[in-house]
């Protein structure tokens, strides 16, 4: 997950996000170590507020590629 980068990218302290995402720090803390990962419902959300998708939540910036048949 890209959490750590979007988050330092718009200027947001841990203990911010964990306000706005109604978790606590230590939730935040395990997204960005990749010890856990955020609920499905809290994906739009988090998207939203970076201002990304969530295909770039999750590091990808295109389809994976297809394997012709």
């Amino acid at each position: 997950m890209e959490i750590k980068k979007y988050r330092e990218l718009a200027g947001i302290t841990k203990a911010d996000l964990a306000r706005i995402m109604e978790v606590d720090q230590a939730a935040v803390a395990r997204w960005e170590t990749g010890e856990a990962m955020p609920r499905a419902s809290k994906l739009p959300k988090l998207a939203d507020l970076f201002g990304c998708t969530i295909d770039e939540l999750f590091g990808r910036t295109g389809p994976p590629n297809a394997q012709a048949g």
